[in-house]
């Protein structure tokens, strides 16, 4: 039986390298980690700790990540 995680993660870190090259593809960094709060205390009481790190290359896509934005990651089988 497939089974759905959800975490709630917040932007920890968003890094911007720029190469110099205007015309090169740039790529940026989004760090994420979990939230501690009252209202998530029963999934981080199981899994206290943890970090997702992507790297983006579509530029909406990482303006779409706000640092220390919260957002819902769900977890399901492909």
């Amino acid at each position: 039986m497939a089974r759905l995680v959800r975490a709630k993660v917040f932007v920890k870190q968003i890094i911007n390298p720029h190469n110099g090259d205007p015309k090169a593809d740039q790529a940026g960094e989004v760090v994420l980690g979990p939230v501690y709060d009252d209202a998530n205390k029963d999934w981080s009481k199981w899994t206290p700790q943890g970090e997702i790190k992507m790297t983006i290359t579509n530029p909406a896509a990482l303006d779409a990540f706000e640092l220390g934005g919260q957002y819902f990651v769900d977890f399901t089988p492909a």
